[in-house]
């Protein structure tokens, strides 16, 4: 009976650990689990893709429920669909927010990162939003043209375009009406003779290729760029472009709901983006085709972010 008695003991201190075990397991749930689903979108190019499948991703496993939106449109687009209410979050580059979206003049333009970033937030912060941590990495607009134009006529810099005389500059459609762009070409580097030719994001660099227009504008994080053979960078000494690293703007509201994990996650993605990260990353999509979520996949589970 003692032998019996003493092993009933036992039994129960067994399933006593085996229940606090649950316990334990219970009180280490996700962290965004149950929380309120968020609709995430991203505006219309390579790097955007992948951004949003980084962020989302990296929230999901969390345990945070994301509606993922791609290629809502541009800034514009997508600013005013945040502003309605239609989506919670997106990511955007900081010059564009402090410049472009609430529409200021050229003399009021930000002079450094450290500024960029603080009007970005002052503007987002008093229309019931927030940006969070920049990234390290930056993604600004740069002109492009073929290294054989720029050995004829001598060009390093955007004023150096004036020797071409009428020229024919291929951008996106929103760029025609952006001061970090065509009007910041001729307000400030005197491009009078610019002749505005609108293209489709991927349309950019095959107009460049067939002689369809003489510049492009680029972005400094494309993978083409390395093709120091094919495509020829010039210079922003006037610094019209900005300052343009990658915040993801989320909604005060979304931020209450959603916890201190939800922020904490999309900080840590964003630390990881160097220069370098989205260049590779860009690459892999544009290049070599991947899928922009097999790519961000692949970047979350080497930096240990999933």
């Amino acid at each position: 009976m003692r032998l019996r008695a003493t092993a009933l003991a036992v039994l129960l201190i067994l399933s006593g650990c085996g229940s606090g075990t649950k316990r334990d397991a219970r009180t280490t749930e996700l962290p965004g689990k149950g929380k309120p689903p968020i609709t995430f979108a991203t505006k219309n190019f390579t790097e955007e893709y992948i951004l949003g499948e980084l962020y989302s991703q990296a929230l999901r496993a969390k345990g945070f429920t994301i509606v993922l939106k791609q290629n809502v449109g541009s800034s514009e687009i997508v600013d005013r669909a945040l502003a309605t209410g239609a989506i919670d979050a997106y990511p955007e580059y900081i010059g564009v927010i402090a410049q472009e979206l609430p529409n200021r003049p050229p003399s009021q333009r930000p002079r450094t990162v450290g500024d960029t970033y603080r009007r970005a937030k002052a503007y987002e912060e008093k229309r019931g939003f927030t940006i969070l941590d920049k990234t390290p990495g930056f993604d600004a607009d740069a002109n492009v043209v073929k290294p054989s134009l720029a050995r004829k006529f001598h060009l390093r810099s955007n004023g150096d375009l004036r020797r071409l005389g009428r020229f024919k500059y291929g951008a996106p459609p929103e760029n025609e009406t952006r001061f970090q762009g065509t009007l910041g070409l001729r307000q400030v580097y005197g491009l009078n003779q610019l002749v505005f030719v609108p293209l489709p994001i991927e349309k950019r660099y095959p107009a460049l290729d067939s002689g369809k227009v003489d510049a492009i504008a680029a972005f400094t994080t494309e993978v083409q760029l390395l093709q120091k053979k094919k495509y020829f960078v010039l210079s922003d000494p006037k610094n019209i472009f900005g300052f343009q690293n990658i915040v993801p703007v989320v909604s005060k509201k979304v931020m209450r709901e959603e916890g201190p994990a939800f922020r904490a996650t999309l900080n840590a993605v964003s630390a990881k983006l160097t220069n370098s990260a989205l260049q590779r990353m860009n690459g892999a999509v544009d290049v070599r085709k991947q899928r922009p979520a097999d790519v961000a996949r692949r970047f979350l589970q080497q930096n240990g972010l999933l």
